[in-house]
């Protein structure tokens, strides 16, 4: 128990520690991290659906849109520029703060997500991938087209402007650079400490779910549903409070990334997004939080670190752009993913528990 106890209290340092190092070498090495625990978010909600309750999502990029275009209409001039009527409910704009959309965020995400959910209940497997898929190209058709006859979405332009995020009392813009203590930091840097206080929640609430009633119910749906409807499981309503659950990660994460980047538009939520959060899932050990973290860390930062390399080197300039080092960063990062998943199946970090067979019994 001590030796834990030391181990979370270094990392904790460590964690605290790790943006005021890394952005004397760069604001782009803390946008990465940044990114990282965005993905981590999204792996973390996605987890429930799949990991715990084994239901195959491929939408889930979906709900990060839905989270992302909420509060980019809620805090960008968009809607007052576009109609009159809530120009003059609100001369100076909505200017929504943070603490109003988050929630209402992971509410409009999580009602989505049980819609998505209510017509899939009896689908098992490629058939409910196949439906999830669907319903994440129908969210990104839906943002890219809304711009006429109404202009709700402003269509492939994105939305601009948007505000970013203001601690309420304490007058803290996480958007402009401030100091502490003498030491300069960044705004990226301020939003880093904001994602993680976010992952620390999202990290406890997982945990607790996992070992609640609730999560060992999504267990048994996962292991063999037949049988855990036969004890008497609700795996309806359960399956829909995994879809909701899950969903309510994604609204949230799609709320920071459209404060973070003060843009979003249709392409930031491509079906690539959708596989990308999956394979994090996949890669570190579905069903296994420290796993999850692990994969969504490594699949997010390792195209960030590869566009660097690439960039350092000019790989198109030594080739006499023959070679692209976009397409050779995707290359390199399937290349990896296909080694990993042939050395440990399981995943990176899998659950000790998962795949265990049953104790033999004793005599």
């Amino acid at each position: 128990m001590k030796n834990k106890l030391v181990v979370f209290l270094l990392a904790a340092v460590g964690l605290l520690v790790l943006p005021l190092i890394a952005q004397y070498a760069g604001n782009f090495w803390v946008r990465m991290i940044d990114f990282a625990l965005l993905y981590v978010l999204l792996a973390l909600g996605l987890n429930i659906v799949v990991g715990y309750a084994g239901l195959l999502d491929l939408g889930y990029v979906a709900f990060y849109a839905i989270g992302a275009y909420l509060f980019g209409l809620m805090a960008s001039p968009h809607l007052v520029e576009t109609f009159p009527a809530i120009k003059e409910l609100f001369p100076n704009g909505l200017h929504s703060p943070i603490w109003l959309v988050i929630p209402l965020g992971a509410v409009i995400a999580g009602v989505a997500g049980v819609v998505l959910g209510a017509p899939t209940l009896k689908l098992r497997g490629d058939y409910l991938a196949i439906v999830t898929l669907g319903f994440g190209e129908i969210i990104r058709v839906f943002m890219n087209n809304l711009d006429r006859p109404v202009n709700i979405t402003n269509g492939p332009k994105g939305l601009q402007q948007i505000d970013t995020t203001k601690v309420p009392f304490l007058n803290i813009d996480l958007g402009r650079p401030g100091e502490l203590f003498g030491f300069e930091i960044s705004g990226v840097t301020k939003y880093y400490y904001l994602f993680l206080a976010l992952v620390v929640v999202s990290v406890i609430i997982c945990y607790r779910l996992e070992r609640s009633r609730i999560g060992r119910a999504w267990m048994a749906i996962r292991e063999d549903e037949i049988a855990a409807k036969a004890m008497g499981l609700n795996t309806r309503n359960l399956k829909l409070l995994a879809f909701g659950m899950g969903a309510t990660f994604g609204g949230v994460s799609g709320v920071m990334f459209a404060t973070f980047q003060g843009f979003v538009s249709p392409e930031s939520f491509s079906l690539q997004e959708s596989v990308m959060i999956v394979a994090m899932v996949v890669l570190g050990g579905i069903g296994h939080i420290p796993g999850v973290v692990l994969g969504a860390v490594l699949l997010a930062a390792l195209p960030e670190a590869l566009r660097w390399v690439a960039g350092e080197l000019d790989l198109q300039r030594l080739t006499d752009g023959r070679l692209d080092a976009a397409i050779l960063r995707q290359l390199l990062i399937a290349l990896a993913m296909i080694v990993i998943m042939l050395m440990r199946p399981r995943g990176l970090w899998p659950s000790p528990e998962h795949g265990k067979a049953a104790p033999t019994p004793t005599r």
